[in-house]
């Protein structure tokens, strides 16, 4: 893990999506975090030593669903298939689609993980899912300020975890859309679909995949903007946490009374011409028994001696 040491930032940004803001600042203390997303061979080891079996292997609740199709209510994750035809991008329900059967070892819901993908992000990973290994490798899941912390790398203020160039030098920084989304893009244009976790440089901090590849889970509720700054500076919000579900729920689904929870980073979805939520500030709301195609989520550990080790957490898949 990588030790990020902490201090006062400005969170939040008022340049691109309401919900970014305002921009305000906060202070965190120090703390380890994973240097890339959790991987499908440590998720593989971690089921392995447990038996766990995730959300997407249950059947929903129909409790949860009011009025929802019977035919849904199967075991099944949502994955993303590109359109093949312009007439297909009708709206997003055109390549989102609830498949059973995908689960994170069947990622598309047809075929089985290859060894190919084994170093990619795990996905399809509800919240509950991602705290539960979390918890088995002695360690927990980031707050949104953590999170947005460490993917900044120290360039506070800046647009993108490098700087305020999306492609400096006309260099790719991270795996995120080519083409017009969402068609897939055309051969040569690059990766389609997550790749290996540290195939783009780290950032300042040395840590991988911050931005692009998939979203990430974070352990703070949703709130549609952020607190304003603090009227004094001795009174700067010190390891804010949203912890309050309430507020989260979505209100334009009213019958579903799921929390959402914020996932910070972008994907590999995220394209230029559609979504540049591929940003340290960028945040979404997703309900925390959600799990798809192009969600996963990396883990910290807070609790640090004084000689630098760790205290009580337990290094079973790192290095």
């Amino acid at each position: 893990m990588v030790w990020i040491e902490g201090g006062s930032f400005r969170m939040g940004s008022e340049n691109f999506y309401p919900e970014e803001g305002p921009v305000h600042r906060v202070r965190v203390d120090g703390f380890w975090i994973d240097p890339a997303p959790v991987t499908n061979r440590q998720f593989a080891r971690f089921v392995a030593e447990t038996g766990y079996v995730t959300v997407a292997e249950l059947p929903p609740d129909p409790a949860l669903y009011p009025g929802a199709d019977p035919a849904m209510l199967q075991p099944g994750s949502l994955v993303f298939r590109a359109p093949k035809r312009p007439e297909d991008m009708r709206f997003w329900g055109d390549w989102w689609h609830y498949v059973p059967g995908a689960y994170w070892r069947r990622p598309d819901g047809i075929s089985d993980l290859s060894e190919d993908l084994m170093d990619h992000p795990v996905v399809h990973v509800a919240h509950v899912d991602a705290d539960a290994y979390a918890q088995w490798a002695g360690k927990s899941l980031p707050t949104e300020a953590e999170w947005e912390f460490a993917a900044r790398g120290g360039l506070d203020g800046a647009d993108y975890g490098w700087g305020n160039e999306f492609e400096p030098d006309g260099r790719k920084m991270a795996n995120v859309w080519n083409g017009a989304f969402p068609m897939q893009p055309s051969a040569g244009k690059g990766d389609f679909g997550t790749s290996a976790v540290c195939s783009y440089p780290a950032n300042t901090f040395g840590l991988f995949d911050m931005v692009g590849n998939v979203w990430e889970w974070t352990d703070d509720y949703w709130t549609d903007r952020h607190p304003g700054d603090a009227e004094k500076a001795c009174c700067v919000s010190v390891n804010p946490q949203v912890r309050e579900a309430a507020q989260s729920f979505d209100p334009q689904q009213a019958a579903i009374r799921i929390p959402r929870k914020v996932l910070k980073g972008g994907s590999h979805l995220c394209a230029p011409t559609y979504c540049r939520r591929y940003r340290p500030a960028a945040r979404h709301p997703e309900m925390i028994d959600s799990a798809t195609t192009h969600v996963g989520f990396r883990c910290v550990v807070r609790n640090k001696r004084g000689d630098g080790s760790f205290a009580g957490a337990v290094e079973r898949i790192d290095g």
